[in-house]
């Protein structure tokens, strides 16, 4: 897959047939839309693309709360690749491509800039200045100028409407088990394991410590069970996510016990996927009984593991 990274490094492109939108979460909605139009461009012969910022464009709007990323950067860019996306061009959002009118958005950027022959979005999706641009206006720009358009409706599961502004909420309401329904995937974060205060070692349950990154969107606090990847090999995990209450003041930060797993990660990358929430983050009346609730937490988060391995329990 070609990635672009800036407007200007786009150039000699081939023909394209190109899906339009945020894919913030790459959710089951986002990944049908893909499909949908690498089939069209398999009809057409042209090649499979996706058009989308890096930023979130209303990132730019004096006042409003940043967005919260669901997706690292190099992930959203390997489940792309994975889905047979042959250019990806993500690029920022700046105040130029926002103050285009919807009809030199779709003429001079998506046409000419993108070669592109086949233009695809969602029911909701909104372009050019002001948002002014709608599904139906490409629909209409699309018989003027002589391209394909599809906008494809809204995508369901259950009776509920796949979105990112869902999966947001489910994540910072700590209903990361639900996440794998709509994102056909379960939610994960990852990074560079730190050096944290080696509490857990010190009761008997070494951890492996993230920061918390204030782009993405976190876990509420809590106690999960989770999955922890090191170097491509996946153990059975438990991890909390807190400011650590019972033991004093600290940041945020997510810390994984893997169990069985002696080795040290301080400086290596971990990828850690959220299963199911087991409790809130509770501040115990002393040390004692936080290292009693832990133990606890062990053996169920233990039991559920075996109960996953053998399949009795499907998360």
């Amino acid at each position: 897959m070609k990635v672009f990274r800036t407007i200007e490094e786009i150039k000699n492109i081939p023909e394209t047939a190109v899906a339009l939108g945020s894919f913030d979460g790459v959710h089951l909605g986002h990944q049908e839309l893909i499909k949908k139009t690498s089939e069209l461009a398999r009809k057409l012969g042209v090649h499979t693309a996706v058009f989308t910022f890096s930023n979130h464009p209303r990132d730019l709007i004096p006042g409003s709360e940043k967005t919260k990323n669901i997706l690292y950067r190099s992930e959203k860019e390997r489940l792309m690749e994975e889905l047979g996306v042959e250019y990806l061009f993500d690029v920022p959002f700046t105040e130029e491509i926002m103050k285009m009118d919807p009809r030199s958005y779709v003429s001079d950027l998506l046409l000419e800039k993108l070669n592109a022959k086949v233009l695809c979005c969602g029911f909701n999706h909104r372009f050019g200045h002001k948002a002014e641009g709608t599904p139906e206006l490409l629909k209409s720009l699309g018989e003027e100028l002589g391209f394909t358009s599809f906008v494809m409706e809204p995508f369901y599961i259950g009776g509920t409407l796949v979105s990112s502004t869902l999966i947001r909420k489910l994540i910072s309401d700590g209903e990361v088990s639900k996440c794998h329904e709509y994102m056909g995937r379960h939610y994960a974060i990852s990074g560079e394991v730190v050096v944290g205060n080696r509490l857990g070692k010190s009761l008997g349950f070494p951890t492996s410590n993230l920061l918390i990154d204030d782009s993405m969107a976190s876990p509420k606090n809590g106690v999960y069970i989770t999955y922890c990847t090191y170097s491509g090999v996946r153990y059975p995990s438990i991890t909390n996510v807190g400011v650590k209450p019972t033991i004093g003041a600290y940041e945020k930060n997510v810390e994984t016990h893997i169990f069985g797993f002696e080795k040290e990660l301080y400086g290596k990358q971990i990828l850690v996927e959220f299963l199911l929430k087991k409790r809130d983050e509770v501040k115990f009346d002393s040390i004692d009984d936080l290292k009693d609730q832990i133990k606890n937490d062990c053996e169920e988060a233990r039991e559920i593991h075996e109960r996953l391995k053998s399949g009795e329990l499907t998360l």
